[in-house]
């Protein structure tokens, strides 16, 4: 199966690394995109005090900072 291709799943309250490259996981994600208004994955990595490095983990990152913007606008409608 083609790695950017893989679905990434949460599997209970394990944390999934998405960015293998700076070691992010989905948890960081979340936080980051449920603590301050990044709209951009470059944002995300800045936040955490890195850069994108071969960059297969983008589309990822964008994926799950779109639900945790779904899911925060759900808890505030």
């Amino acid at each position: 199966m083609n790695n950017h291709r893989r679905r990434v799943e949460r599997v209970g309250s394990a944390a999934v690394i998405v960015c293998s490259c700076n070691v992010i996981s989905d948890h960081q994600v979340r936080s980051v995109t449920a603590e301050r208004t990044v709209r951009a994955t470059s944002e995300v990595y800045r936040c955490l005090g890195c850069s994108a490095e071969c960059g297969r983990c983008a589309r990822t990152i964008r994926r799950i900072m779109d639900e945790a913007l779904a899911v925060a606008e759900d808890h505030s409608a």
